[in-house]
């Protein structure tokens, strides 16, 4: 699991700084990370924040644990870990100054919920950053990979891609509790590795190829798709995939 937490940064690493940057975390700042994973962001809150303090909540143990050690490791007493759905999570109202998410937003069951939940926690004024992907047809990297995987569920878009109507999740914010809600889109390569073998033995570990892989009699078809769409996206900096994504900022 840690090298899927390493590929995952990797994987985001043109939209990191930019999503730093947005963000923008004051010295003082009590920061709240949804969907945290190995925690990357929240450590990033917490050296920013230096006098403040940088909480991350997210549903897998497993990065969890992945979280804490780094956190540890580099010695970032500001910063604490919680395994909760930020759905239903009790947060204490008005707790934090700034909520913050790299793509851990979208994948709520009820987003109404959620969001007024988000907002609550929430000082009157608090900031928000959230990144999002936009609709499937502007991600290169999930139509060609469903594509290879099962080429007539290629127009069949997953919640990862919720968010991307701008309209709709201005609304949906809104009637949480947000305002000055604004949009810029983030134009960026995603890595898959260094080379095809690499990234084809992690994207073996999606959950929707797997299942593909396990049918009877179609392993072999899909592994020859997967390493011909990876040649064909070889560049000099390794595996890319062109996505677009949409940076959200505003205030409670």
């Amino acid at each position: 699991m840690a090298d899927f937490a390493d590929f995952y940064d990797a994987e985001l690493a043109l939209y990191n700084a930019q999503f730093r940057t947005a963000a923008a975390v004051e010295r003082s700042d009590r920061v709240l990370d949804i969907g945290c994973g190995a925690g990357q962001t929240t450590r990033d809150a917490a050296r920013a924040a230096s006098t403040g303090h940088a909480h991350g909540v997210d549903v897998s143990a497993t990065m969890l644990a992945i979280a804490r050690r780094r956190s540890d490791e580099e010695g970032l007493a500001n910063s604490t870990f919680e395994e909760a759905d930020a759905q239903t999570c009790p947060f204490a109202p008005a707790k934090f100054d700034l909520c913050i998410s790299r793509f851990g937003i979208m994948l709520f069951c009820d987003p109404p919920a959620a969001f007024a939940n988000i907002a609550q926690a929430l000082r009157p004024g608090g900031r928000f950053a959230f990144l999002v992907w936009q609709g499937l047809d502007r991600n290169e990297w999930a139509t060609a990979i469903q594509g290879a995987v099962d080429p007539e569920s290629i127009g069949a878009a997953g919640k990862a891609f919720s968010l991307g109507e701008v309209l709709r999740t201005s609304e949906l914010l809104e009637a949480a509790g947000f305002k000055a809600i604004a949009f810029s889109e983030i134009n960026e390569p995603v890595f898959y590795g260094p080379d095809v073998e690499t990234a084809l033995a992690t994207i073996q570990t999606f959950e929707n190829v797997a299942q593909a892989l396990a049918r009877p009699g179609a392993s072999a078809d899909i592994q020859a798709r997967l390493r011909q769409m990876l040649e064909a996206h070889k560049t000099h900096h390794g595996i890319q995939f062109d996505s677009r994504a949409w940076m959200i900022t505003g205030r409670r």
